[in-house]
Formats: structure tokens, C-alpha cells, sequence
């Protein structure tokens, strides 16, 4: 699959092989929601040579810019560096520690997973009761979050506030993998995908002005988009995301989100946005004019930063390329390398073409209907 630092593969071509060893990298980077410094510091340290100007806004988003050779137009490029993990709040006389959720994970996914804690990555497991100490109840009942903690072998208290403090951030500690037919897995890969396809875009200069926003705590409310959207003030945005995939078997056809191998998603709809049609309409026949698989997010179910950056200022024409992912918020979730090289290959056609798009959209619309 690999030869001399590229992947090959017949349907999804040629890419250099150091995209995916940058996404090992920035999966192992820690950086739960309000706590993203240090995958903030490794894009700062990949794209500062790409750029004309970046900076750091108050929330944490890293907004990079780079001018336009020509048209008039702003478009912003978002994907977000958070992750879902775990906050530490409180521990115990025996040296537990007892946390809450930041970020959508369900409590099964929680147990007995290894987790890393704080700047020092304490290394840490989260326990419950064993099965041999529950009664009949408790066996068929939902585990219960309450009834969990993270053990770092302390002794007690004393010991356990020597490593770690309340207000941490913990992530699971799991190292990505290659596995199986294309298969990648590893934590975070939503968004970490998203953050390694706009780091490569970057790459590029383009008539219009183009700010690359990595924004902060999507995974707590889209929070960051919303200030980073209301400081460049785009014409159009394109988010980079990774979404949701259930296509398991004996899953009904209409519950199959997206599959996995049949390219990068877009979405119409969902919980936080209705896509522009018009740009919607624009990235699928640019798809369908080069050849790039591609699939509709079926279900309507979570959101995107797309939806804040939709209602800022007067509005902003958005739509959102995503990459399938298995077992979403959890520390396995597997992506096919093809629809990572797909996305990013219906990226880059897309922005080598929205130059006349903008130019047409914009034109109809001052053309457009009006009473003034």
C-alpha cells in the first residue's frame, strides 16, 4: 500500500503517506474541549510557513489567513481541535478521582478504559463495581456514570493531589493504528481529520481571501466557530469534519448514517444546519465532474460548526465535507484512508472552482429580487 513514502490505491490515486503519519501525530495530541493548547502549538508548528498571517483569538481559536490573488470574496475553512474527554472533579479519601463527561460519550464506552490525566498524563483506568459483586439487578441495569471513578494507584488523597488536581482534563490513552483494508484507527479522529485536511489545504493560494479557522470547544455547543466566524465575517464557509458512520450489520438501511469506503459525506441537514443549496449543489457536481465518490449523510442526528458560522454577521453560505467514522467519541473510532483521500480530494477541487461560483452567485444575487 505504501512505497517510498506514498499511498497508492486504484480508486482514491496517489497521496503522500505523511498526511496519515500527521494524523497519528495529531490524534495523540491531547486537547479536550477548552483545554486545546497542545494541538493548537503542533498546527501552529506545521502551518506558520504556509500562511501570510495567524493568530490566537481570546477562546483559543487559531485563525490563519492567507491572501487572495484577485476576487473580493472571504472564505473560511473550519475544522475544530477539541476532542471529547473527561473533567476531574473531585477526589477521594482512598485517592479515586471522580470526573464528568465533556462532550458527548456514553457511559458504556467508559469502562475500563485506560485514560491519560493533565499536562503530565498521569496515566489512570476507569473502574467500576466487578461483576461478581453485583446482584441480579444491577447486571441488567445501564451502568451509571455516579458509580464510576479513575484509578492512578494512589494510595489516598495526599498521594492522588501529588499527580493530579481538580479541574484536569483526561482523554483516552490509545495509540492510533492501521489495521485491516485501508482502515485507520485511533481517539479524536473527530476532528482531528477535519485539522489535518485544512492544514493541507493551507498549502494552497487562491483568488479569494481564504482564512483557515481551528476553532475551539465544538464539543460543548460550536462555541468557538461562533467568534471565530463573527471576526472574519466570511461569504462562504466549508467545514472539515468527522462524522458519524453506523453500518453495521443488521443495521436497517435508512439507520445507516453514512458507510464507510463510499467516500466523504455532505450534509443537508442536521441538528444545528440546513446546507446552502446553491454551494450543496456546487460540491456535488464538482464530485460527480472529477470522479470523487461520495455519499449524503442520511441521518439528521448531531451538529457541526457550520451552524454557528451560518447565522453570524448577515449570514454565510455554508456546507460541510465530512469523513465517515466508526465508533464516533469513543478511543477506537476507524475512518477508510480512501475517504480520507477522497475528502480531501473533493476539498481541493472545490476551492480550485469556487472562484467562478462566487463570482456568478454573487453577481445573480445583486441582480436578484429586492422592493428597495
Amino acid at each position: 500500500m505504501t512505497e517510498q513514502g506514498v499511498y497508492k490505491d486504484p480508486t482514491s490515486g496517489e497521496y503522500p503517506e505523511y498526511l496519515i503519519d500527521m494524523l497519528k501525530e495529531l490524534t495523540m495530541a491531547d486537547g479536550v474541549s477548552g483545554d486545546e493548547k497542545p494541538v493548537r502549538d503542533f498546527i501552529i508548528d506545521q502551518i506558520r510557513d504556509r500562511v501570510d498571517s495567524w493568530h490566537v483569538d481570546n477562546m483559543g481559536n487559531l485563525i490563519a489567513f492567507k491572501k487572495g490573488t484577485g476576487l473580493n470574496r472571504k472564505v473560511m475553512l473550519a475544522a475544530h481541535m477539541d476532542e471529547v474527554g473527561l473533567l476531574i472533579t473531585g477526589i477521594n479519601e482512598n485517592g479515586l478521582l471522580k470526573f464528568k463527561a465533556v462532550g458527548g460519550i456514553e457511559t458504556r464506552a467508559l469502562v475500563g478504559k485506560r485514560v491519560r490525566i493533565g499536562k503530565e498524563r498521569v496515566p489512570g483506568v476507569i473502574g467500576c463495581k466487578p461483576i461478581h459483586l453485583q446482584d441480579a439487578a444491577e447486571r441488567k441495569s445501564p451502568v451509571k456514570k455516579s458509580g464510576l471513578t479513575i484509578d492512578i494507584g494512589a494510595k489516598d488523597r495526599e498521594q492522588a493531589e501529588q499527580s493530579v488536581a481538580v479541574g484536569d482534563t483526561a482523554v483516552f490513552a490509545y495509540d492510533p493504528v492501521e489495521f485491516g483494508e485501508h482502515k485507520f484507527m485511533a481517539k479524536a479522529l473527530d476532528d482531528r481529520v477535519g485539522c489535518v485536511l485544512l492544514m493541507e489545504l493551507l498549502k494552497n493560494r487562491y483568488p479569494f481571501d481564504l482564512y483557515g479557522c481551528f476553532t475551539v470547544q465544538e464539543e460543548i455547543g460550536l462555541k468557538g466557530a461562533k467568534a471565530a466566524s463573527f471576526a472574519v465575517s466570511p461569504d462562504t464557509a466549508i467545514v472539515l469534519e468527522g462524522t458519524t458512520c453506523y453500518d453495521l450489520t443488521g443495521t436497517s438501511e435508512h439507520m445507516m448514517s453514512t458507510r464507510l469506503g463510499d467516500g466523504p459525506a455532505l450534509t443537508v441537514m442536521d441538528r444545528s444546519v440546513i446546507s446552502d443549496r446553491g454551494l450543496y449543489k456546487f460540491i456535488t457536481q464538482t464530485a460527480e465532474e472529477q470522479g470523487i465518490p461520495w455519499q449524503v449523510k442520511r441521518t439528521i442526528s448531531g451538529g457541526t460548526d457550520a451552524g454557528r458560522i451560518q447565522v453570524s454577521g448577515t449570514g454565510v453560505r455554508v456546507c460541510t465535507i465530512a469523513v465517515p467514522c466508526r465508533y464516533i467519541h469513543t478511543p477506537v473510532s476507524v475512518m477508510d484512508k480512501r475517504d480520507f483521500f477522497h475528502a480531501l480530494k473533493l476539498a481541493e477541487a472545490t476551492l480550485a472552482g469556487l472562484n467562478n461560483w462566487l463570482r456568478e452567485t454573487y453577481q445573480n444575487q445583486s441582480g436578484g429580487e429586492s422592493n428597495v
